[in-house]
């Protein structure tokens, strides 16, 4: 009889990016604009005094924007946010949150610890870790 050691489902923590650029609210969608291209990121977590309100995605500003009279340098960010944020903490276990992901269509999780925002895990960052899970796991 064989005996079967599983490891441990890995944490977010271990795959998330840390320290994930934000936007204030009150800043406008141009600005959001400039942040998303200088950083190459489609996701911008909101902030009002330090704490996650919102998120703003390159979807978001898209769609915003494609209405007619949008001035992108006079909007901001509070207007085209979406308030519905998937946020877990550092210690949540991957599977449940790619599977949460998945069952909502959520393209992020925002990592938060002791309300302060630390990480960001997106889609980009769930298809990097299966790779390095099926490299390490199935070897």
């Amino acid at each position: 009889m064989a005996l079967f050691m599983t490891k441990p489902i890995p944490t977010i923590q271990k795959f998330m990016t840390t320290s994930p650029h934000s936007i204030g609210k009150d800043q406008t969608l141009a600005r959001a604009h400039e942040v998303l291209r200088e950083h190459h990121i489609r996701h911008l977590p909101v902030l009002e005094a330090g704490q996650l309100i919102g998120m703003l995605t390159h979807r978001d500003l898209a769609l915003v924007e494609a209405l007619a009279d949008v001035d992108a340098k006079l909007v901001t960010v509070a207007d085209a946010m979406s308030t519905e944020v998937y946020s877990v903490s550092p210690d949540a276990r991957l599977d449940e949150v790619v599977l949460e992901m998945a069952e909502k269509k959520y393209g992020s999780a925002v990592v938060v610890q002791n309300h302060k925002i630390v990480g960001i895990f997106t889609t980009v960052d769930a298809c990097r870790a299966l790779g390095e899970l099926l490299a390490t796991r199935l070897h």
